[in-house]
């Protein structure tokens, strides 16, 4: 959890924290996660060095997230304690698995998703080091930075909508990105992942979640990702339908399928954390 778990703070502690913490930790990390992908590049043709390098950078970047929390700001980071890590991942992961397999399936059943045959194994590899690049540094940044410091201040309505516009506009910058596919995401994805943040208030869930999507869109399914340069996958794949189902160019994240199945687990997780108490007030109510 963020800072909003120390009210003893002096009032200007208080606002001061969460708006460096946007600034510098979230400017270094984000320029970590540009260096993290240019490295996804390099070491394309090498998928198992690839893997290693992602998740080196992505502990390094869980480190340097908790450093900051520990010595900056003086406060434990909830967020990424290592309470329930396994299970939280292992429950996200699974989902963001079944959430697009979901896609996938009604896809099949309307005709407009055909199994043709199977690639050599080795095409999934390229899809894990994705995934661990994106789930880790964008939920780092997303949720923990971005999330937690709107949340410190404005409150948890609040940093649902700037962190869910950010995340959805900022994937305008991919090669084959739409308007409609960055609004898709920042309602779908956007209120799905914080909503996993603060249903656990760790990170470890809506990472899970991320990761799951992620590599079996690319890595079994041969989707391509929000936009980005497609890559073939396990299956030999061809699909061909409206552009409202399949997402088109943009890939799943701009299907109606996705709006619908992932929104809907957004909401469920919403109402659980609701529940919990976990719903944090703007800085002046507290």
């Amino acid at each position: 959890m963020s800072d909003t778990s120390a009210p003893d703070q002096p009032m200007w502690l208080r606002v001061a924290h969460p708006l460096i913490r946007l600034i510098v930790l979230g400017g270094v990390l984000f320029y970590f996660m540009a260096w993290a992908e240019g490295r996804l590049a390099q070491f394309h043709d090498r998928p198992l060095l690839s893997i290693a390098v992602q998740l080196g950078l992505a502990l390094a970047a869980i480190a340097l997230y908790i450093a900051y929390g520990q010595f900056i700001e003086r406060r434990k980071v909830n967020e990424l304690s290592t309470s329930g890590i396994g299970r939280e991942w292992a429950i996200g992961l699974l989902t963001g698995v079944g959430l697009y397999s979901a896609c996938v399936l009604a896809l099949i059943l309307l005709g407009y998703y055909k199994i043709e045959g199977l690639n050599p194994i080795a095409f999934v590899l390229p899809a894990v080091a994705l995934a661990i690049k994106s789930g880790a540094f964008e939920e780092l940044i997303f949720r923990g930075v971005l999330h937690g410091s709107v949340e410190s201040l404005f409150g948890s309505w609040v940093a649902i909508l700037a962190s869910s516009f950010v995340f959805g506009f900022l994937h305008l910058m991919n090669p084959a990105a739409t308007l409609t596919g960055a609004i898709y995401i920042s309602i779908e994805a956007g209120l799905l992942l914080s909503a996993a943040y603060m249903v656990t208030r760790r990170l470890w869930l809506c990472m899970g979640f991320h990761m799951g999507w992620n590599f079996v869109q690319e890595g079994i399914y041969s989707g391509v990702v929000s936009g980005g340069p497609g890559e073939a996958g396990l299956l030999k794949a061809v699909i061909e339908g409206p552009t409202l189902l399949t997402g088109g160019a943009f890939g799943m994240e701009q299907s109606l399928f996705a709006l619908i199945f992932c929104t809907t687990t957004g909401v469920i997780l919403l109402m659980m954390a609701i529940r919990r108490g976990h719903v944090v007030p703007p800085i002046w109510k507290r």
